[in-house]
């Protein structure tokens, strides 16, 4: 599964990347997230409870950040695991490009799922995943703009 797009957040883009990298931004902003552990600058641990279709389940997995590119672009690869509703594993790749007062955050990532959650079938999947990640940049965008105008 792919899915990519982008969202103009009214933030200059050094703020706009501190707030990718602050784990309490993102704990705010990824739906479902009971837990998110900053291990290093690169790794995280989190903790989400997602439902999907008739399938709601608790996952636990763990991000690997490669900043290499910053703060301009980065990547990310990440795996999940919900116990016997599944798993999943992917990646991301984010470019930021200033836009005068606001940032262009583009990304295009991919995604493999197994289990119980695979048998749901690919439009479920992907509509959900649509939507997640919708919420996630929506709620993102709010907490940048809240933060920019305090």
């Amino acid at each position: 599964m792919e899915l990519s797009d982008e969202i103009v957040i009214n933030a200059p883009k050094d703020r706009v990347y501190a707030a990718l990298n602050d784990p309490e931004v993102l704990r705010q902003c990824i739906p479902g997230c009971e837990e998110l552990i900053k291990h290093s600058e690169t790794e995280l641990e989190a903790k989400v409870v997602l439902k999907v279709g008739p399938v709601k389940a608790r996952f636990t997995g763990t991000v690997e950040l490669d900043t290499s590119g910053a703060p301009d672009a980065f990547s990310l690869t990440g795996q999940g695991n919900g116990g016997a509703a599944g798993h999943a594993k992917g990646g991301a790749d984010v470019t930021l490009t200033a836009d005068g007062d606001t940032t262009i955050l583009r990304y295009d990532a991919k995604a493999a799922i197994g289990g119980k959650l695979a048998q749901l079938g690919s439009r479920l999947i992907q509509s959900t995943a649509k939507k997640l990640a919708g919420k996630f940049f929506t709620a993102f965008a709010e907490v940048v703009d809240e933060t920019e105008t305090a």
